[in-house]
């Protein structure tokens, strides 16, 4: 699950993702780089019909922690309640986040980069994951409106749809594994990047089909690798002992 994430610059939301700016995001009320959940983060959904017959992509300010429909409060009062991930898998099912996905409230996260845990060193190394190509990530989400019932305020709000990664080259890698189970079940957990290619079908498609085609983890090749070669070095350090690599033996073809 993804706990932190930074928000892509007003400039690649306009130019990037072709995507108006909602009066939310306008002047000073952009949010920061950083977003952690509940925090104020930007997430792009579809807008209105365009003269050409197709959709425009509005973004807006939300809360990064989706908010149950008839919660008395935008947060959980329990700090260990989290709604800024939501499983692919029961997403139709919990009461947080089965009515905006009825409705087909799905979005895209807007981010330069999210930082997930890696524990193969034994502690925690956080890999801040970038796009090898320089882009920003477009990752799969969904959206609703909460009304504050005390204030009346309208409150946008988003979560980070999440999938298995338990087979994946470089994903699996990611979270501190449990111990008592083997590594094909752990049911680590990966945010969805979306390709460009793929913004209008899960936007606006229909919504079997836009699981269908969208819904998949990328190619390990799509991450900027720096992260993952400074683990592997450390890691090679770290078998190697205090003394170093052992030196060669005579005769030994390498």
């Amino acid at each position: 699950m993804c706990n932190l994430h930074h928000v892509s610059p007003k400039e690649e939301i306009e130019r990037y993702f072709r995507a108006s700016l909602h009066s939310s995001l306008q002047g000073d009320a952009y949010p920061g780089v950083a977003v952690g959940p509940f925090g104020s983060g930007v997430f792009i959904r579809a807008g209105l019909p365009n003269s050409s017959g197709g959709s425009t992509r509005l973004a807006m300010k939300g809360q990064w922690g989706m908010i149950a429909p008839r919660a008395a409060s935008a947060r959980p009062a329990s700090r260990a309640i989290l709604t800024n991930n939501a499983r692919i898998e029961s997403v139709d099912q919990r009461p947080t986040y089965r009515d905006a996905w009825a409705k087909g409230r799905r979005c895209l996260i807007a981010a330069a980069s999210y930082q997930e845990p890696n524990w193969e060193t034994g502690r925690n190394i956080w890999w801040t994951l970038r796009r090898a190509d320089g882009a920003p990530w477009a990752l799969a989400g969904i959206w609703s409106e909460w009304v504050n019932p005390e204030s009346g305020e309208l409150v946008p709000n988003f979560s980070v749809l999440t999938m298995n990664c338990d087979g994946h080259p470089l994903l699996a890698r990611l979270h501190k594994p449990d111990p008592k189970l083997p590594d094909d079940a752990q049911d680590k957990r990966s945010a969805i990047p979306i390709q460009p290619e793929l913004w209008d079908l899960w936007l606006h498609g229909p919504q079997e089909e836009a699981c269908r085609e969208v819904l998949k983890l990328p190619a390990a090749e799509l991450f900027e690798p720096s992260v993952t070669q400074e683990t592997d070095a450390l890691l090679a350090r770290l078998r190697a002992g205090p003394q170093g690599p052992a030196e060669p033996q005579q005769g030994l073809l390498l």
